[in-house]
């Protein structure tokens, strides 16, 4: 068996701890349709704004959401399938229709 560096696994885990929260793969799921901005996603995810916004940048600081400005506005958009891949392979494992619609 092939020896698969440290690094490796301690990649997997950063994932893992950022996926790790529910409301986190709850905005994965909202912007798997197209992107948002913040009130949109308020309207989807109950939560307040503060909180969303904490959410948000850390996903955007992870690499998995990316986001533009139109104005005053800040859309953000998935910038990582391969994460959004794991979030529905991992949700259909525990309910197959999670993530059937996206």
């Amino acid at each position: 068996m092939d020896q698969i560096p440290d690094e490796v696994f301690e990649k997997a885990a950063e994932v893992f701890r950022i996926m790790g929260a529910p409301i986190r793969l709850r905005i994965i799921r909202a912007l798997c349709c197209g992107e948002k901005n913040v009130s949109e996603l308020l309207t989807e995810i109950d939560t307040t704004q503060p909180n969303m916004s904490q959410h948000l940048n850390t996903l955007y600081q992870a690499g998995v959401l990316g986001k533009r400005r139109e104005g005053v506005q800040i859309y953000y958009h998935i910038a990582n399938t391969n994460v959004v891949s794991v979030c529905r392979a991992v949700c259909e494992q525990v309910e197959p229709a999670s993530f059937t619609s996206v």
